[in-house]
């Protein structure tokens, strides 16, 4: 049986591990709006439509993942000088001119780093400390790999 020290180094590590996972959500969410912006061509307007379903629902998203920081006894990061140091998701050229197809690759790029952060928290409360942090990871990660497969599917 965990003894209370235990406990609290797993939840001060899973807390951890969830504002990661905000950061690098921030990181896409910050990507998804640049390609929202910025998409052309001729799929522009499901792309456009796309990015700006993945960024709504990322939004929301976020906020769970911060308040269950919260509820964990730990605070949330935030400051996007904060976060964007944090993130692990690669950025792309600002203002700038990209096909269609480059805009999806780097959201897709983007969406695997955050499953990827999601699992690795997954993966530390994953022993049965903390059931309700691994529910609300597990929905994460199944959101990230359906748009990894949207993505994927576009790119064929």
């Amino acid at each position: 049986m965990a003894t209370l020290t235990e406990n609290a180094q797993a939840t001060e590590a899973i807390a951890k591990h969830l504002n990661q996972l905000v950061a690098d959500s921030y990181g896409l969410l910050g990507q998804l709006h640049l390609a929202h912006w910025n998409v052309e061509g001729t799929d522009f307007k499901p792309l456009h439509d796309l990015f700006q379903s993945m960024y709504e629902e990322l939004f929301v998203a976020i906020d769970d993942i911060a308040e269950q920081v919260r509820i964990l006894g730990y605070y949330s990061e935030g400051g996007l000088k904060t976060l964007a140091a944090m993130s692990n998701v690669p950025e792309f050229s600002s203002a700038a001119p990209a096909r269609d197809k480059d805009f999806v690759s780097a959201i897709l790029v983007a969406n695997e780093v955050v499953t990827q952060s999601a699992i690795v928290a997954r993966n530390a409360c994953g022993d049965g400390t903390d059931p309700e942090t691994e529910d609300l990871l597990i929905g994460r990660i199944r959101v990230h790999k359906k748009h990894e497969w949207f993505l994927k599917s576009y790119l064929k």
